[in-house]
């Protein structure tokens, strides 16, 4: 039997395959066992094929999982989500189910499995373990969610990136950067305007006869809380009335002695929460202090979660245009990759707000 003629046929057979998309990104090969028996050829002969395809980049062999395929077509590209899931906010759970429905369509492949913890401790265990992963199956581009409301999520956060930099993938941040306003990191960002939806929140509240506003967001919050503050004081200050760090709280609003420590003029208060799970825990602990919602204060949020209509208290709520981010942020990924050199863009999309009974204070 003429080894080398085997070898080389076997070998050009599996390129082709391969190349041709029969073996796609990130499936296996048949077992070594199972391709010496297909050809007649002895095992030697076949991991002798599969190093050499290792060696040129085309598979990666591993111990106990097999031989997967990381060779990619240059005109298909794969993409890495490292998105929460829906346990830590509704909003990334469309993003993400956007993104994966235009990979579909054939525009592009993503790989996701596992990615969406809902759980931001959980997330912050698996999350390393993914970068690794992708980086390994060199993915041409990783859709990025920083880490938020966990100790140390900023270094975690810059961790990440500096690996993907390193290692040559371009990241397209989704809704908050790793860095504190006004500062700006290297990479891509697609967001919610957020100094737009602090500000238009705060108009709200001013507009629904509230003298008096207040913010209120939980610690280890992401960066982009601070964009939507600082809207709610320039709305305020525009309309003559007083926002400054006695009307910002931080805290858990599950705790009633931080409640308790909110201060407000009754029947002339509005509370602008970080988002809506901010807000509905804050309710909660309110209600419990006998502090009536629409009596003795106004309560909103941002998100516009699916059960803010269906509290005690029906949620005004930002409803961020989560399809648009998903879709801006394919289409700055595909823009990326195409010309690496670009200097790094933030594009911000408005959304609007959702009115509900939380903020208009009952008739007298």
């Amino acid at each position: 039997m003429d080894i080398k003629r085997n070898y080389k046929s076997i070998l050009d057979l599996l390129l082709a395959e391969i190349k041709s998309g029969n073996f796609p990104f990130d499936s296996l090969l048949p077992t070594e066992e199972e391709l010496a028996l297909k050809y007649g050829v002895s095992r030697p002969t076949i991991t002798k094929v599969y190093n050499t395809l290792q060696d040129e980049n085309y598979i990666v062999k591993k111990k106990g999982v097999g031989s997967r395929v990381i060779f990619t077509n240059k005109n298909h590209h794969t993409f890495g989500l490292l998105l929460p899931g829906a346990g830590e906010s509704e909003i990334f759970s469309i993003i993400n189910n956007r993104i994966l429905e235009r990979s579909l369509h054939g525009e592009f492949e993503c790989l996701w499995d596992g990615t969406t913890a809902g759980n931001a401790e959980t997330r912050k265990e698996l999350i390393e373990i993914y970068t690794e992963n992708y980086i390994s199956k060199k993915v041409d581009g990783v859709f990025f969610a920083p880490l938020e409301r966990i100790s140390n999520a900023d270094n975690i956060n810059k961790n990440i990136c500096d690996k993907f930099t390193r290692a040559g993938i371009p990241l397209i941040l989704i809704d908050r950067d790793i860095v504190e306003f006004p500062a700006r990191s290297i990479h891509d960002l697609v967001s919610l305007d957020n100094f737009n939806a602090g500000y238009a929140m705060a108009e709200h509240l001013l507009d629904s006869n509230c003298t008096e506003i207040n913010f209120l967001y939980r610690k280890n919050s992401a960066f982009s809380i601070t964009l939507r503050r600082l809207g709610v004081a320039a709305a305020v200050h525009k309309r003559g009335f007083v926002f400054n760090n006695d009307n910002v709280y931080c805290g858990d609003p599950e705790e009633v002695d931080f409640v308790r420590k909110i201060k407000f003029k009754s029947g002339h208060a509005g509370i602008i929460c970080a988002n809506d799970s901010t807000a509905a825990m804050l309710m909660s602990t309110m209600d419990s202090l006998d502090i009536k919602i629409s009596k003795n204060v106004l309560i909103c949020g941002f998100d516009d979660m699916k059960y803010a209509n269906y509290l005690k208290y029906p949620l005004t709520s930002y409803n961020q245009p989560c399809t648009d981010i998903a879709d801006v942020a394919v289409e700055m990924m595909f823009r990326r990759i195409k010309n690496k050199d670009m200097k790094s863009n933030h594009l911000s999309l408005i959304g609007q707000i959702i009115p509900r009974k939380s903020t208009i204070f009952e008739k007298k």
